[in-house]
């Protein structure tokens, strides 16, 4: 399976059309689905977005869960309620509708941002404030994975000794 990287920011037209990338829009072909799936991030102020393969994960996602819960009937609602599937057309654009880009806080550009298994939509001034504090917080991690491989191979060498 290929998966969505990079970022690229594309203008927004009046009419709310954008063009999807067009890396994106071969994995979306390879991956059978004829347009975009939509919907408003869970946790964050941007517009997750992939094709059949993303459907394929909610709905087993959804499959794991009591078929009468509250849980899978909140997440359905969320995952697939709040969905659209964007049409591309023939330039490669698709139209975001006005409560998608009110969520994102799209206005005249969107950030395509891969992050494997699907792709964001941002706008540019939130993407950028999210990049720099996943920088910040990835350089933290790396220091404290560091440290722990330090601890287990220091535990590892004083055991044998």
């Amino acid at each position: 399976m290929e998966r969505f990287v990079s970022s690229y920011t594309n203008k927004v037209d009046a009419k709310g059309r954008v063009s999807v990338p067009a890396s994106f829009r071969s994995i979306l072909a390879r991956d059978g689905f004829d347009g975009v799936f939509c919907y408003p991030s869970l946790d964050s102020q941007t517009l997750d977005a992939g094709g059949s393969s993303l459907i394929d994960e909610i709905h087993a996602l959804l499959e794991g869960l009591d078929p009468y819960s509250d849980e899978r009937d909140e997440l359905s609602l969320a995952l697939f309620g709040e969905s659209e599937i964007l049409k591309i057309d023939q330039d490669g654009r698709v139209v975001l509708p006005p409560r998608l880009r009110e969520h994102a806080g799209i206005a005249d550009s969107a950030v395509f941002v891969g992050v494997g298994h699907k792709f964001q939509l941002w706008s540019p001034e939130r993407f950028e404030a999210r990049r720099m504090g996943a920088r910040k917080r990835v350089v933290e991690l790396k220091k404290l994975l560091r440290n722990a491989a330090r601890g287990q191979t220091g535990a590892i060498g004083g055991a044998g000794t």
